[in-house]
Formats: structure tokens, C-alpha cells, sequence
């Protein structure tokens, strides 16, 4: 019976060295850039996270915690009373004001004036960009010059005349007037399609002329199934915009059946009786009313920024 025995290593062969890799330059340029990325990252955060601790505590104990950064005496009550589900001796005795608010026929309004304003916003809007992309016309650059100029006058300074025409319309309260002024274009929204409209191919839409189609014919039958994503873009972007809006639906809509969701908020913290403001239901409040604005953020973030990025906006 024959053994192996481990083989040794000849004294005389070369011994092998470890291949030591140089090690990289620390790159401070990288390194300052992911620093400021988590600055801002913690800037945009960190309210968001104070609401939520705020929402989840007692107004009894947020004073005497206002240093901590978890909820103080930890309740859902604030969700409640917003939601319509505490009586008003529950909403007292948590610390809340005890007065009603109508959250969901807020947000029902909220959801009839956003929807209705992007949908005609993005309609008009892509009309108007299509005739100032492809249509010739005497005096095109100039009038888009001009439309382009109104984007630089302050949104203050158009308030007073179509409250105005509201009013003498006699549409003060209802969701026409609310609506109206911002239901068919803004110069944003032209020139973010017309750059999207400028950069498609001529080609299809040349062919389908030949064949005896029209103008209206080529624009939704070519241009819009074409510009699904810029326009998808642009309703989001608007619908955001108007979701946030507070100002002309405070002037112009004070009647509680046609009252949105921010001008409610306003008049929620405005009821404190106790002397203090009901901050707990507040940023309960706030966090329901914001929660579908991030969803859909989060959802098509990265449409927009390819969109904003392939239209030439920088």
C-alpha cells in the first residue's frame, strides 16, 4: 500500500509576490457632491417627518416635548378628528378645538377643480403649442415672444381683474369661477409642448397631408398619440400646481359647498377656541391633503425629469 505525501515547494523556485493594486485618490469633488446631496436630502425630509411626529401626538404633551423627535404621548386621535371620527367632547378632551371640518367635501372640491383644470390646461395648452410649432402664420415668433413675456408678470397683479370678471359674471362661489381663469393655457405650458412638438419628425405628418388630411385630422390622429409622455408630464406638473393653489380659491370661493382643501386647512387652524391652534389635527390634515401629490410624485418623478430633460428646458 502505497502513501502520498504532501508535496513541498522547491527551495529554488522563485517565490510568487502579491500584486498589491494602487489604491485611488480620494476624490473630494464626489464626496462633496454626495454631501450636499444628503444636506438636501435632510432638508426635504426632515418637515415632512415633523409633521408625521406632530400628527402622531397629544397637544397636551407637544409643549412640554418639544425638543423630541418621537411623537409626545402617542395618539391617533388627530387623524380621527380629521376624518370625522371623534365626537367634539373627544376632540376636547385630546386637546383639539371640537369644531367640524368637512375634510372629505373638501377634497372632493379639491379633486373637481385640479382634475378639471389639467384636463383643460393640457388640451388648450397643446393646441396652442401645436399651431405655434407647425402652423405658419404672419407674426408667429412675435406673438410667442410676447406670450412667452407674460410669464414675468406677478400672478398678484392679475388677481384684482378677473375677480373682477368673476364677479360681474356672478360666479363668485362656484366651481366655474374658480376654474375659469386658469382652465385653458398658460405660457409655461406652450412652450413646454411646442419644444416637444418642435423636435418630432415632420415626416409622418407630411405623408399623411398627401393623403388628403387635415390639419385637426394630423393633430389627434399623429401629433397627440405622439406626445404622450410630454403631455403626461405637464398634467402632473399642473395638477400639482392647482392641487397647492390657496390664494384665488380663498378670494374667490369662501362658500364651504365649493371650498378646497388648502383654503380649508386655513380656516381649521383658525378654529381655537382653547387659544391655541389644534396643531396635531393640522399636520394630520396636511399629511392626508399632501398624500396624493406625493404618490403621484413619486410615481412619475422620473417622467418628468426625462420630459423637462428631452423638451430643451434647462
Amino acid at each position: 500500500m502505497t502513501t502520498s505525501t504532501p508535496s513541498r515547494r522547491d527551495p529554488a523556485a522563485p517565490a510568487r509576490t502579491a500584486i498589491i493594486k494602487p489604491r485611488k485618490p480620494f476624490n473630494w469633488r464626489r464626496a462633496g457632491a454626495w454631501t450636499l446631496v444628503a444636506i438636501a436630502l435632510v432638508v426635504t425630509v426632515a418637515p415632512f417627518l415633523w409633521m408625521l411626529r406632530t400628527a402622531l401626538s397629544s397637544n397636551h404633551s407637544l409643549a412640554a416635548n418639544a425638543g423630541n423627535l418621537l411623537p409626545a404621548d402617542f395618539s391617533w386621535g388627530a387623524f380621527k378628528r380629521v376624518l370625522g371620527l371623534q365626537t367634539p367632547e373627544e376632540a376636547i378632551a385630546e386637546g383639539g378645538s371640537g369644531a367640524a371640518i368637512n375634510f372629505w367635501m373638501y377634497l372632493r372640491s379639491s379633486i373637481i377643480v385640479s382634475t378639471l383644470v389639467t384636463a383643460g390646461q393640457v388640451f388648450f395648452s397643446s393646441m396652442a403649442a401645436y399651431a405655434f410649432s407647425r402652423l405658419r402664420w404672419p407674426g408667429r415668433e412675435k406673438v410667442f415672444a410676447l406670450f412667452l413675456a407674460t410669464m414675468m408678470v406677478p400672478p398678484i397683479f392679475t388677481a384684482l381683474p378677473n375677480f373682477l370678471m368673476i364677479k360681474n359674471l356672478g360666479l363668485l362661489n362656484t366651481y366655474a369661477g374658480i376654474i375659469l381663469p386658469f382652465l385653458f393655457m398658460t405660457p409655461f405650458a406652450i412652450f413646454f409642448l411646442r419644444q416637444f412638438f418642435l423636435s418630432m419628425s415632420r415626416e409622418v405628418e407630411e405623408a399623411a397631408m398627401l393623403d388628403g388630411a387635415g390639419k385637426f385630422r394630423i393633430f389627434f390622429r399623429i401629433v397627440l398619440p405622439n406626445a404622450g409622455a410630454p403631455m403626461a408630464t405637464l398634467a402632473l406638473l399642473t395638477f400639482i400646481g392647482t392641487w397647492n393653489e390657496y390664494f384665488w380659491p380663498l378670494l374667490v370661493g369662501q362658500d364651504e359647498s365649493v371650498r378646497v382643501l388648502t383654503v380649508g386647512l386655513g380656516v381649521f387652524k383658525s378654529q381655537s377656541p382653547q387659544g391655541a391652534p389644534d396643531w396635531s389635527g393640522l399636520m394630520a390634515a396636511t399629511l392626508i391633503a399632501a398624500l396624493p401629490v406625493l404618490i403621484l410624485f413619486i410615481a412619475f418623478g422620473k417622467k418628468v425629469v426625462n420630459s423637462i430633460g428631452f423638451s430643451g428646458i434647462k
